[in-house]
């Protein structure tokens, strides 16, 4: 009788202890928030466009108020704003619990191989906590969609995801084009990465 008692015990504490820690890791997985930060002149029909879009994946998003792109971002030889200086500048917040997007109708650059400034959609760090994305260089009557899908591309980058080979992909490698409309979701191997952080694939 003492044995059966003490071996039911120990398997309800054990049990217990599963329950805890599996509650406890998908706390962890989903405790990020998405941070929308909406610099001047992008419209603000694309920022709504793409906050909904984004929560149908993952649900925390907020938006942040319009600011002013950094002016050490700005490359005079090109009119244009330097992707990797916006990324330095979203990195100075200090919230871990953050992702930060930001969001632009600005031309935006970095370097790419040996060419020092080159044309970009988006950019974001694999793994980070910043992005952006650029309406600049999209077709003007598909506009919205494809910023959500630049979007949503670069934040599978800050996730951990890199490129992937299938051309529906989100994560696809834009090669210097826009291949937007040829994506239509995540593909299989992406989603089961995501999936395990939190996302609603």
């Amino acid at each position: 009788m003492f044995n059966y008692l003490t071996i039911t015990f120990l398997l309800t504490l054990c049990f217990s202890g599963l329950i805890y820690c599996t509650q406890k890791d998908r706390k962890t997985e989903s405790s990020i928030t998405i941070a929308i930060q909406t610099f001047t002149g992008i419209p603000e029909q694309d920022v709504v466009y793409v906050e909904q879009k984004i929560k149908s994946f993952y649900p925390k998003v907020v938006v942040l108020p319009k600011i002013n792109l950094p002016k050490q971002a700005y490359y005079k030889p090109r009119n244009r704003y330097r992707a990797d200086s916006i990324l330095a500048f979203l990195r100075q917040s200090k919230a871990d619990d953050y992702v930060f997007i930001g969001l632009t109708n600005k031309d935006i650059s970095n370097t790419k191989g040996s060419v020092k400034d080159f044309g970009v959609l988006g950019l974001g760090y694999c793994p980070g906590k910043v992005c952006v994305a650029s309406t600049f260089r999209l077709d003007k009557k598909a506009r919205q969609e494809q910023l959500f899908k630049v979007a949503i591309h670069e934040l599978g980058h800050t996730q951990g995801l890199p490129h992937c080979k299938q051309t529906h992909c989100f994560m696809r490698d834009a090669e210097g084009k826009n291949p937007t409309n040829e994506e239509k979701e995540f593909c299989k191997d992406c989603k089961k990465l995501l999936q395990k952080k939190g996302w609603k694939l």
